[in-house]
């Protein structure tokens, strides 16, 4: 890759979001084409409907940019909590994963903290929670309504590779159909990237 085309690709991976900048945030904002249904992992547990989104730079900057914005802005605003909550719990550069409880049927309850990532067979419980719907403290929710959270996890999550979601014993194993998707769309992003890049 040329010289020029470093810089700029290390430019974008620098700007585009305050957060600290990981050596994996180096894909050029601005050229994703996923929406968040192609890689939100979602299931029932029958009163509830869950689905988790995986706020790493390295899945976002594959989303829509009108998408990756809209997540950019939300962590922005919150960052002040997030901040206190990985504070609280003595955990640096958390990874940040948005949850959303959706009720099924009247009086559905959910237990926030039973939401666990299981990645390289190591078990990732939260180390902080960021209310951003005002039903999350009543953990109940009548059919229709949605209860939304930014979780903290201890850094180290393979977003990547294979992950499981665990809720009060159920599994599920669909991100492994996202990281196919998100490896594809990666090779198409830098291939948008490049052909954008000016030549000399």
């Amino acid at each position: 890759m040329r010289r020029e085309t470093i810089l700029l690709l290390g430019l974008f991976a620098a700007t585009a979001t305050p957060r600290r900048t990981r050596a994996q945030d180096t894909l050029p904002v601005g050229f994703g084409t996923l929406k968040r249904d192609d890689i939100l992992v979602g299931f029932s547990t029958g009163p509830l409907q869950i689905q988790i989104l995986p706020l790493d730079e390295s899945v976002t900057r594959l989303l829509l940019p009108d998408t990756y914005a809209s997540l950019t802005r939300l962590i922005s605003q919150r960052q002040s909590e997030i901040d206190d909550q990985a504070q609280r719990a003595a955990v640096r550069n958390p990874s940040l994963v948005l949850v959303t409880f959706f009720g099924m049927v009247s009086q559905a309850r959910f237990v926030p903290e039973d939401i666990n990532l299981i990645s390289r067979g190591r078990l990732f419980r939260p180390v902080g929670i960021v209310p951003l719907s005002p039903q999350w403290g009543g953990q109940q929710l009548d059919a229709r309504q949605q209860a939304t959270a930014i979780y903290l996890f201890e850094n180290g999550i393979a977003f990547g590779e294979a992950l499981t979601v665990s809720y009060e014993g159920m599994t599920n194993d669909s991100w492994t159909k996202a990281v196919q998707k998100l490896n594809l769309e990666r090779v198409r992003v830098a291939g948008r990237a490049s052909a954008k890049t000016p030549s000399h």
